[in-house]
């Protein structure tokens, strides 16, 4: 066992300094793997995906431009803020917006800021306010770096080996393969699982950015109403749920609009 002990105090050592903090929630996170390396990763599962011959892009007609009009508004508010308030220099994400036909009532976004977002939403998401509640809350993950901070986690967890390789920039293949697995790029895909904590600072993030690309964070509570109802057959119990039971994320989202209200922007 003494010849692991120097290596369980470098990681430690990485633990305790190799953090990040969120932007506006102010949460110190574990970031054992660089951004610039997470957000390449990122780009190149993105790009496989959407090259896929199984996944169908729609990029004409007035739904996918209502998406790129929507995202390019939250987009250019999201980067004014980090700019503004200092995290300017943090992140280089190369925005890109793509509407997938699918019947999956799903949305997501990648590390370095590429989003996908399935039609089978679109009637649940009808209106632009309730489009922008979706897409800020998963443009949340990604400026909250909730990627990141799980592949640190489980990179950690692999052990020091690995832990010590990613601090020292070495696992570009590793990072790829789990973001691949985070987002179900290869197979099904899947919505991207959180654990509850991140989701609700996802909602937090997500209110916040939708009310300075001039969209009414009241509109969340309805929008949330409405993907509830989705919920048929009786939804898990939340302490089994990787997300917020759904009256617990609303009345969050409720407690939450006067912050979010205070940066809207009509």
């Amino acid at each position: 066992m003494k010849k692991f002990k120097p290596a369980l105090a470098l990681i430690f050592i990485f633990a305790l300094y190799s953090c990040s903090t969120v932007p506006l929630t102010g949460r110190r996170q574990l970031s054992l793997v660089g951004d610039a390396e997470v957000n390449q990763s990122a780009a190149a599962s993105y790009k496989q995906l959407l090259s896929d011959p199984k996944t169908k892009v729609v990029s004409t007609g007035t739904d996918a431009q209502r998406i790129r009009r929507i995202g390019t508004n939250l987009s250019v508010a999201i980067e004014r803020y980090l700019r503004d308030n200092g995290y300017g220099d943090q992140y280089n994400f190369q925005w890109e917006f793509n509407l997938i036909q699918s019947s999956e009532i799903n949305a997501w976004c990648m590390p370095g800021g590429k989003v996908a977002v399935y039609s089978g939403i679109l009637p649940v998401a009808n209106t632009d306010a309730y489009l922008a509640t979706v897409m800020g809350h998963e443009i949340g993950h990604a400026i909250a770096r909730h990627s990141a901070e799980r592949i640190s986690q489980q990179m950690a967890v692999q052990g020091v080996g690995g832990a010590v390789g990613v601090a020292a920039g070495n696992q570009s293949t590793a990072t790829q393969n789990i973001i691949n697995q985070l987002y179900g790029v290869g197979g099904q895909l899947v919505l991207l699982k959180y654990s509850r904590n991140q989701e609700s600072e996802a909602d937090r993030l997500g209110l916040t950015f939708m009310a300075m690309a001039g969209y009414d964070p009241h509109n969340a509570v309805a929008f949330w109403q409405r993907m509830a109802a989705q919920n048929k057959g009786g939804a898990q119990p939340e302490f089994l749920s990787t997300h917020p039971a759904d009256a617990t994320r609303i009345q969050d989202i409720q407690n939450r609009i006067p912050e979010a209200m205070k940066y809207y922007k009509q």
